[in-house]
């Protein structure tokens, strides 16, 4: 089969063989996989666990038919179509855990979609709503919510009835778009003064949510622009992994700072987690009121270009690999 791997010459389509299914695991002919910012990381050195036996193949989340199933798999069988969350999805075959693993019920959700909601939909849920206590009437605020999480983020918020979402881009041209997407306000935090324009929108409060998708050294002024006794989930370190970080401000503000990772989970955990999830949102994504804005659709071979993309922040929402 085909595959997306990273090589001594980086990243490179190779032949491979098909894997095969352990006990509790499907066999998937994949269909579509999304590009995350993790296949980014994995292809400058960052282990985020996209591997395939001694063959590193590339991809977290993808959709397609099962074609074979483990002894021990419940509740699916060969022939359903399927969202997984896992390793080693760009491919023309890859494994999924039955238990991360969601059949498709719905006509309306094209394989683009299918490939990629559940991962930003679980994320955003699991920031949002079960780390940041998320009440109909809070306010929210979503760094970087012109990537695909950021404008799954701002649906969310939108339509669990936030009284108040705000979005943040530097790029003037999306940023522009974020309220087509629930953004009540939008910023600029490339601009020095964006915390003062948060807090003009919050009168001199700040939001009761921060999804930190920056970190380094926007850490403090996070804080600053989040309420007392708010919540700050850090899901991403695009602004660096350290940063000067004001311990006295975090006492003084009496906020909770949470990090959250799908990485260090157990199966229990990533499952609960994509329960929680589906239980909460799946009846609007079902219904078009949540849905990914897909920047650009790409064949297989051609995902060292769709990186590229990425790497350089040209896309606005989520960039997607097909296979015939």
């Amino acid at each position: 089969m085909k595959a997306i791997s990273i090589g001594s010459n980086g990243v490179e389509i190779i032949e491979t063989s098909e894997p095969i299914p352990k006990v509790q695991q499907v066999l998937v002919k994949v269909f579509a996989c999304g590009l995350n910012r993790s296949d980014l990381l994995e292809t400058q050195g960052q282990s985020f666990g996209h591997t395939g036996g001694e063959t590193k193949i590339l991809g977290g989340e993808f959709a397609g038919e099962i074609v074979d199933c483990g002894a021990e798999v419940k509740n699916l069988k060969i022939g359903d179509k399927v969202m997984c969350r896992g390793g080693s999805g760009w491919a023309e075959y890859a494994l999924a855990h039955y238990r991360r693993t969601i059949p498709i019920n719905s006509d309306d959700l094209n394989w683009e979609q299918a490939a990629t909601i559940q991962g930003n939909l679980q994320t955003m849920h699991d920031a949002i709503v079960t780390n940041g206590k998320f009440l109909s009437g809070k306010t929210v605020f979503i760094q970087g919510a012109s990537s695909a999480v950021g404008l799954i983020g701002l649906q969310i918020s939108k339509a669990l009835g936030a009284s108040l979402t705000i979005g943040s881009s530097m790029n003037d041209e999306r940023r522009g778009k974020l309220k087509q997407f629930g953004a009540d306000e939008v910023i600029d935090t490339g601009n020095e003064n964006w915390l003062e324009a948060l807090l003009e929108h919050t009168d001199g409060k700040g939001v009761d949510i921060l999804v930190d998708m920056l970190s380094g050294n926007f850490v403090n002024k996070n804080m600053e622009a989040t309420k007392i006794n708010g919540h700050i989930i850090n899901i991403g370190r695009l602004a660096g992994m350290n940063g000067d970080f004001d311990y006295d401000l975090h006492a003084k503000r009496r906020l909770n700072y949470i990090g959250t990772t799908g990485r260090t989970r157990s199966i229990d955990e990533n499952e609960k987690v994509a329960n929680l999830a589906n239980k909460d949102l799946w009846h609007l994504v079902l219904e078009g009121k949540i849905r990914h804005h897909i920047d650009q659709v790409f064949p297989l071979n051609e995902a060292k270009y769709a990186l590229n993309i990425m790497n350089e922040n040209k896309h606005f929402g989520k960039l997607v690999l097909l296979i015939n």
